[in-house]
């Protein structure tokens, strides 16, 4: 008996004189500081730039790699958040594919690099070897993204291209940040299926209370929207400025202008013909080939979005506000907009040696062609600012570097940076 009390006095000991369960470490890690390899949150970060990709694809549409492996490319890259977005589809659910597919979309190499990266206990087959029914399994995304993200450092967001059409005419759009799949809504014009489509993510967007990022994708794709389009359909705030498909008319013809023009005549129409907001310019890969030297490959173009914390809505709400710029190889230190002087400030990001050549697009509110996206300023300073004049209602920076892009779509391209246009007051 005496011994029974004995143990309990030590017990009660360890419990009250500090020998007890936090002396052993049993404390969760709130209690007790950070768990080795993982940084303490900052309860007040500084603003920073993220850089990250929303538009890829792979197996689980028309894409030619793994989920996983994609998604560890830009990881290993300094991306810090990336949204695959297959077409009309959600990577969720079941899914299997013939691995003789596989392997004749990638070129013959698929199975051996997912299997050299994550490892025999990690891929999951089924079936005879050789034969058409072994198959392997594609992970969800909820399943792999386990592996790879990490706070502050990368994540990864659900996404889909929802990708319709009419009037013969493709009609492409991103939803970023979906939890259900939103199928194409068609319509008898353009206008009507982007309308269509875009009032389906906004409805789920205010159902879910979820943020959601809605984009056009390359709108000079065969030529399918023009710049009547895009201001006609007001409610689509973003669409992609810079999109690196090879196959997706970046530069126009002779008959239909480039992208960039595009956008100076849309916003022309949106603000001083119609009264209503400017469209946002989104940069992305939209990359499908992750194998060999043709195709749209990964890492031609991105977003920078500046935020707190490196989460989808804290990203998306950044980017509803315009505090973002699209790039293919140039980097801003800094974007400043002050709606009530009217002045637009950008600092250049330098490499040594580079130079780097900033032009400031205005229009005028009265809109003649040649006042639409006319150049303001020209500079070859790495910090610069503009100040809209009497007149001008709209303001947008592009820099554009020396330097060649890593892998450009076309030649001579250069690396550029394009800054969200800006309007008076606003």
């Amino acid at each position: 008996m005496k011994r029974i009390c004995c143990v309990v006095f030590l017990f009660a000991s360890f419990l009250v004189g500090g020998n007890g369960p936090e002396a052993l470490g049993y404390f969760p890690q709130e209690q007790t500081g950070s768990v080795e390899g993982q940084g303490a949150i900052d309860p007040d970060p500084q603003a920073r730039w993220w850089k990250g990709n929303l538009h890829t694809h792979s197996l689980w549409s028309d894409g030619n790699d793994f989920p996983e492996v994609i998604s560890d490319w830009y990881r290993q890259r300094g991306y810090h958040f990336l949204a695959i977005s297959d077409h009309n589809v959600l990577q969720e659910g079941q899914k299997w594919m013939a691995v003789s597919r596989v392997q004749q979309r990638s070129h013959g190499q698929g199975m051996e690099r997912y299997m050299e990266r994550f490892g025999k206990s990690w891929v999951e087959t089924r079936g005879e070897p050789g034969t058409e029914k072994y198959e392997v399994r594609l992970k969800p995304l909820d399943e792999y993204r386990y592996l790879l993200e990490r706070n502050d450092h990368f994540i990864l967001i659900p996404a889909e291209e929802i990708t319709d059409s009419a009037e013969g005419h493709p009609v492409h759009m991103n939803a970023t940040n979906l939890d259900e799949v939103i199928k194409p809504l068609g319509g008898k014009t353009v206008r009507e299926a982007m309308e269509n489509n875009l009032r389906a993510v906004l409805e789920v967007e205010k159902a879910k209370g979820r943020e959601i990022l809605p984009h056009l994708n390359h709108p000079n794709f065969q030529y399918g929207i023009t710049f009547e389009d895009l201001a006609a359909v007001m409610s689509e705030r973003f669409f992609e400025v810079y999109n690196g498909h090879p196959g997706v008319n970046h530069l126009g013809d002779a008959k239909n202008p480039g992208v960039e023009r595009m956008w100076d005549l849309a916003n022309h129409l949106r603000v001083n013909k119609l009264g209503g907001s400017v469209l946002y310019g989104v940069g992305t890969d939209d990359s499908h080939e992750y194998f060999g030297k043709a195709g749209s490959r990964p890492g031609r173009g991105w977003v920078m979005v500046r935020s707190k914390f490196l989460t989808p809505e804290h990203l998306i709400r950044a980017m509803k506000a315009g505090d973002f710029y699209a790039s293919s190889g140039a980097t801003l230190k800094d974007v400043r907009w002050e709606p009530e002087s009217g002045t637009l400030s950008v600092q250049i990001d330098a490499q040594e040696g580079v130079t780097y050549w900033t032009e400031y697009l205005v229009t005028d509110v009265d809109g003649e062609p040649e006042d639409i996206g006319r150049v303001g300023l020209a500079t070859q300073e790495l910090s610069s600012s503009y100040s809209l004049k009497k007149g001008e209602t709209i303001v947008r920076a592009v820099v554009t570097s020396s330097l060649e892009p890593a892998d450009p779509v076309w030649r001579e391209q250069k690396q550029q940076a394009w800054t969200q246009p800006f309007t008076a007051g606003r």
